[in-house]
C-alpha cells in the first residue's frame, strides 16, 4: 500500500505540474484579445451549451467559486458578451447565454487557442500518447464522481 500511495502522489504531482506549466504558457499567449483566459473559459462553456447554463452549472464547468463566477459573469454581461434569460424550468432562476458578439469573440479566440493547445500537446506527445492521456484523465474524472 505504501508503494501505491507514493506512486499515486508522484503521478498527481506530475499531472498538476504539467497542467500548471502548460496553463501558464496558454495564459501568456497573445491570443486573448480583450478577455482574460478565465473569462474565455466562461465563453467557451456557454458556447457548448445551446440552451444556456445556470450559474451553478457554470461553476462546475469553469472550476471557480460562486463569487468568482458571479464577478466574471457581471463583467462579461456589462461588456455585452453574455446575457441573462429567464429559466423556463425554474421561474426563480436565469440562464446565461452568449450574445452574438460573445459567440463571435469565442470563435475567434477559440480557433487560435485550439491551435495553441495542439502545438503544446503534440510537442511532447504523439497521437497514441494523447489517446492514452485522454483515457486516463477521463477515468480520473469518472472516478471522482463515483
Amino acid at each position: 500500500m505504501a508503494g501505491t500511495t507514493r506512486l499515486a502522489n508522484e503521478a498527481w504531482e506530475a499531472l498538476f505540474r504539467a497542467q500548471a506549466t502548460i496553463a501558464r504558457e496558454f495564459e501568456a499567449a497573445d491570443i486573448w484579445e480583450d478577455v482574460l483566459p478565465n473569462e474565455y473559459g466562461v465563453l467557451y462553456a456557454l458556447s457548448a451549451a445551446p440552451d444556456g447554463l445556470r450559474i451553478k452549472d457554470l461553476i462546475d464547468d469553469v472550476l471557480l467559486t460562486q463569487a468568482g463566477v458571479s464577478r466574471l459573469v457581471a463583467r462579461l454581461e456589462q461588456r455585452g458578451l453574455i446575457a441573462r434569460e429567464d429559466d423556463p424550468d425554474d421561474g426563480r432562476a436565469c440562464r446565461l447565454r452568449l450574445t452574438a458578439d460573445g459567440a463571435a469573440l469565442q470563435r475567434r479566440i477559440g480557433a487560435e487557442h485550439a491551435r495553441h493547445v495542439a502545438r503544446a500537446m503534440t510537442r511532447a506527445l504523439d497521437r497514441e500518447q494523447l489517446e492514452t492521456l485522454r483515457t486516463l484523465t477521463t477515468a480520473l474524472l469518472d472516478g471522482s464522481h463515483a
